[in-house]
């Protein structure tokens, strides 16, 4: 199968080096016409359909629970989560992050149509392909019986696959600005599973299904009265560091992921907030909550220094490859997300009124 790298379908006037004209030009490019589709491969190579499932080998595999409806954390109903009153808080134990995972993440059901068998998840996704994979970040918890550090959800296995042990010391001090009992999740894209079909638009897709996954892992997070904001601050750099996708050895002979967002997870108490605003950062001891009058300050950021010393921690696992054969790369993809990387940000911090705030999921 030809591996070319297909010319563009526009004007080949000179290229603006200013990000912002690169992805609009990236959108104009990979929109369909009246007169023709958006460029792809023009078929569906059925022999290098990627594999939906990215599994780390050489990891632990760490089973989740199994959890049936009626039991324990019980879910509300889904109206629940959006009335005033607060949805009891659930502590973060072993159970309580198998159902997050599980609602926000999980297998859904299998279908079958003749010899084919597919999965479908509780996030969606364009055309069902799942480019997107998520991690958590753990710091000691007590009641959650797992090491501190980088774990990847195995959603085929509903399991946490251990991909690197973190200094106990470092990554609590790493989650120290944010409320009791926080942890990260963190969001990827393979690239390739959208481009198998769609082509040059899979850029597109990919960040169609990070908005799925967000949304889903909210309500996820709000059904167990934990809370979630985006941590919107945090340069891709830091991201790629504390994720492992910048670690090229470990992606040698597989499809590489793109580092979309991070969000921060933590579990609410009996009281609410009433305000909440977003302003730039002043500064963050890293000792904990900000105190500022009757409000609490919880950084959108983190300690880039930190995550460097996190990244020289002990790793495990290479990734699985997907597919056998790619095809026609599309640069163009490649292109815009560099365009798009998101290499410095403002230290943003939010205004709780309470670090029990909840934050509704839209």
């Amino acid at each position: 199968m030809s591996t070319e790298n297909p010319t563009s379908a526009i004007s080949t006037s000179p290229v603006s080096i200013d990000p912002v004209d690169r992805v609009i030009r990236y959108h104009i490019q990979t929109k369909h016409h009246f007169n023709r589709y958006a460029r792809a491969l023009g078929y569906l190579d059925w022999a290098n359909q990627p594999d939906p499932f990215r599994r780390f080998e050489g990891t632990q595999l760490i089973p989740l629970p199994l959890l049936k409806p009626d039991e324990e954390p019980l879910s509300p109903s889904y109206d629940a989560i959006y009335r005033k009153e607060p949805v009891a808080s659930q502590p973060v134990n072993l159970q309580a992050v198998s159902r997050f995972l599980e609602f926000a993440l999980a297998l859904s059901a299998w279908k079958k149509g003749g010899e084919m068998q597919w999965a479908l998840r509780s996030n969606p996704s364009s055309g069902n392909l799942h480019p997107t994979e998520g991690y958590a970040v753990f710091p000691p918890i007590d009641g959650l019986d797992l090491q501190p550090g980088l774990y990847h959800y195995a959603p085929k296995e509903h399991g946490l696959e251990f991909r690197a042990e973190f200094p106990v010391e470092q990554v609590a001090h790493l989650l120290a600005p944010f409320p009791p009992g926080a942890f990260l999740f963190g969001l990827t894209s393979v690239h390739w599973r959208e481009a198998w079909k769609y082509g040059e638009r899979a850029f597109r897709y990919c960040n169609h299904d990070v908005g799925h996954a967000i949304g889903s892992a909210r309500i996820a997070a709000a059904t167990l009265g934990w809370n979630m904001a985006l941590l919107d601050a945090v340069e891709q750099n830091t991201l790629a560091l504390l994720l492992g996708t910048n670690r090229v050895d470990d992606f040698a002979a597989a499809e590489p992921e793109h580092p979309d967002c991070l969000g921060v997870i933590w579990p609410l108490g009996d009281a609410r907030g009433k305000g909440l605003g977003v302003r730039e950062h002043e500064e963050i001891t890293g000792k904990g909550l900000e105190e500022r009058g009757s409000k609490t300050e919880m950084p959108l950021f983190l300690d880039a220094t930190l995550i460097k010393d996190l990244s020289n921690a002990s790793w495990h696992g290479k990734a699985n490859r997907l597919s056998q054969d790619h095809g026609v790369h599309w640069d163009v993809i490649d292109e815009v997300a560099e365009a798009s990387w998101k290499s410095q940000a403002s230290r943003l911090t939010v205004s709780l009124g309470s670090a029990l705030y909840q934050i509704p999921p839209h």
